[in-house]
């Protein structure tokens, strides 16, 4: 596999969306770094992994994950000869807490969960050490019960703070005090207690110096009656926290006497969040577990592709019995594009053990390479893209191509003159097939349609086309050629069946009747449904649909098929805009589309857009008529 495969086919956004579901920071990270394999039994393990993980969460959605970044900063910290501060043991005794209840919960699901409950196993018994830290820690501090020794220091150092309090208080009451102190209160500075004596009278208190008011009028003065005191009760504080360092050492140790137990609990809790995280994923996906197969069978029911949610049309394909090639033809946003990216997408998703967005019973043969030519305009030099950046990658395609790759070609020869890239496209398409490779590919070429038909190992398939509606099913029909729907559009629409018949003898070098009656009624009954439709727009509030929403050159999204257009013109009163897609301009309206990128960030104020949309003897004629007047030349316009 390679990345021009994963950027293609968008894999990495859809492990970057799974990734969401993780609880830890390793466990998004590892769920990112997930690549296919080929190891049959992996893939189904892994599998099997989330379809049990899923029937746990329709049972209880709420799994007790801990965060694990903490625990491992912690173990590093200790072995590192530091003692574990505090607030460190308060979150290691949160996450032995969550080790329990994940070991509760995990053998409470044995029944739905066979497999990955076993995985609870292996974390070890740490009560007795959850225990020992919950004895000597309390609300995050030391306990005074720890040791006899840290109970004993600190009684006395209460007891010590409390007559030194009493002292002073007393003190500050004090007929020999009250006229020389700056207000009748005790302060505290630097840890000590003083009193606020005015600078005037410093010589009347026999004391130190502790402090001073930022205007100096005020000394803070410890005096020497209390100093032997708070020096008694320094003395006591320095014991305990003597006493206290030797208890987090001691905790200390006893953990690092659990490490490799410890470690082995952090992996599987990593390990259940990474489960759990595509789990969460498939059930918002609606998937379910693929079958795997290595007898080149693509076997897709219901299948949609991830990124399109609801707007996605289901594909159903069973492919891959006898033929290795289908060729796929329809009209522009029909489908084709969509199609492809559906089937390699979900093959990576299923060798990479997730659930894929299809019916029960959908099956994949494992590849080894997958790779992919398509260009869907994706980005916006698309349009500007020339016919040799497609072919240096599909020479390397065939350079790469072995019998156990698959091939994805999305309109194989465009971008250069049609006879010759039919040539080609059918060569490269032969080649392949020589090598082995399983193809899937689109195209325009009507004469592809007919060596589709006719050489062994290919089937043609194309995207449904809906007359009656003039818009595209989205539905792939195998075994079937796309015919090309023009002459029923025209007739459809209203054209002369004398222009019809013309048309198709030139075409088809035979001649053919259109209905003139059949016609007719079809156009009455056209033209009812738009008088019908004017109606309902002479409703309040639709007049907004030809307000301006999209400026020439904006990038925008068609949400339908995924591919990227550029605005040309419009709207109309309809809210229709023309938007140009791989160099063919299209009519689409405005709710069918997104924006993209804003023409503001992709050209300057004064870009010519007729180098995308205009024809090349179009900018030429336009340019000799801006100089001078040539009698008899016309300028036609290009929609």
């Amino acid at each position: 596999m390679n990345t021009h495969t994963f950027e293609t086919l968008e894999f990495d956004t859809i492990l970057k969306e799974a990734s969401h579901y993780a609880f830890t920071e390793k466990g998004k990270e590892t769920v990112k770094a997930t690549r296919p394999s080929l190891n049959k039994r992996q893939i189904e393990r892994w599998l099997e992994e989330v379809t049990e993980a899923v029937e746990v969460l329709r049972i209880s959605s709420s799994v007790p994950i801990h965060s694990l970044d903490d625990v491992l900063h912690i173990l590093e910290y200790a072995g590192k000869g530091m003692y574990i501060r505090s607030d460190q043991f308060t979150k290691l005794l949160s996450f032995l807490d969550h080790c329990t209840k994940l070991k509760r919960f995990m053998e409470d699901k044995t029944y739905a969960a066979p497999t990955i409950s076993s995985y609870a196993y292996s974390i070890e018994d740490l009560s007795e050490l959850e225990a020992e830290i919950q004895r000597c820690l309390r609300h995050g501090q030391v306990d005074d019960y720890a040791t006899k020794e840290l109970q004993r220091v600190r009684k006395q150092l209460q007891i010590q703070q409390t007559r030194l309090k009493d002292k002073i208080q007393h003190m500050a009451k004090s007929a020999k005090y009250k006229t020389i102190m700056q207000e009748q209160t005790v302060a505290e500075k630097n840890g000590r207690f003083v009193l606020p004596i005015k600078r005037e009278h410093r010589n009347k208190i026999n004391g130190a110096i502790i402090d001073q008011s930022a205007s100096g009028a005020t000394l803070f003065i410890e005096p020497s009656e209390i100093g032997e005191m708070q020096e008694e009760i320094q003395m006591l504080r320095m014991a305990e926290e003597h006493e206290v360092e030797q208890i987090l050492y001691y905790l200390t140790g006893y953990v690092m006497e659990q490490e490799h137990a410890l470690k082995i609990a952090v992996d599987t809790m990593h390990q259940y969040d990474v489960i759990f995280a595509k789990a969460k994923y498939s059930l918002a996906l609606d998937a379910t577990a693929p079958q795997l197969n290595e007898s080149y069978l693509i076997d897709l029911k219901s299948a949609r592709h991830p990124l399109l949610g609801k707007d996605a049309v289901p594909l159903t394909i069973q492919f891959g019995e006898g033929d290795h090639a289908l060729i796929i033809t329809g009209p522009n946003t029909g489908g084709k594009t969509v199609t492809l990216k559906t089937i390699g997408l979900l093959t990576l998703m299923a060798q990479s053990g997730l659930h894929v967005p299809a019916d029960e019973g959908t099956s994949l043969h494992m590849f080894q390479q997958i790779f992919v030519d398509i260009g869907d305009g994706q980005s916006i030099s698309e349009n500007l893209s020339t016919f040799s950046s497609r072919l240096v990658n599909i020479i390397d395609i065939l350079r790469e191509t072995n019998d156990h790759t698959m091939v994805l070609l999305d309109e194989l020869g465009s971008g250069t003159d049609p006879g010759e890239g039919m040539g080609l496209a059918t060569a490269i398409l032969e080649q392949l097939f020589e090598k082995g490779a399983t193809i899937f590919a689109t195209t325009h070429y009507s004469e592809m349609k007919e060596f589709a038909e006719e050489k062994q190992g290919f089937m043609n398939g194309s995207m449904e086309f809906d007359i009656e509606t003039l818009k595209p099913t989205y539905r792939l029909l195998l075994g079937q050629t796309g015919k090309s729907q023009a002459f029923e559009i025209a007739m459809k629409l209203g054209m002369h069946p004398t222009i019809l018949r013309r048309a198709h003898q030139i075409t088809y070098k035979e001649d053919r009747e259109f209905d003139v009656e059949e016609q007719l009624l079809k156009q009455a009954s056209m033209e009812k449904q738009i008088s019908v439709n004017r109606y309902a727009r002479r409703k309040p509030k639709q007049q907004e649909k030809g307000d301006q929403k999209y400026q020439q050159g904006d990038n925008v999204t068609i949400m339908a098929t995924g591919e990227t257009a550029i605005v040309y013109k419009g709207p109309d009163e309809k809210g229709d805009y023309i938007v140009q897609v791989k160099g063919e301009k299209q009519k689409i309206n405005h709710k069918r589309i997104k924006l993209h990128i804003p023409a503001s960030e992709l050209y300057p104020d004064d870009y010519d857009f007729d180098i995308i949309f205009k024809s090349t003897e179009y900018r030429k004629t336009k340019k000799q008529m801006e100089r001078k007047y040539v009698e008899g030349q016309v300028l036609h316009d290009e929609e």
